[in-house]
């Protein structure tokens, strides 16, 4: 398996729909960040799926390290 690359040094914040599932890059190689585009294809990393309780603005990690998952939990804070 490959290691996740880091998209970016801090989160991603985007508007999320309740009820909807998104696709979270976890190998940070998408060109659609946070979401997947497929890229991971031959990484052995999936993409993590996320459905939002709520319409509401998401902090989705860029960093591909939060313990929370899709979630930014601030890891990018000590890397």
């Amino acid at each position: 398996m490959t290691d996740p690359v880091v998209a970016q040094p801090f989160p991603y914040f985007e508007e999320v729909e309740e009820g909807k599932t998104y696709n979270w890059c976890a190998c940070g190689r998408s060109k659609t960040q946070p979401f997947c585009d497929g890229s991971h294809e031959g990484t052995g990393i999936k993409p993590v799926l996320y459905t939002a309780e709520a319409t509401k603005r998401v902090s989705f990690c860029g960093c591909k390290a939060s313990k929370r998952g899709a979630i930014c939990d601030s890891t990018h804070n000590s890397l």
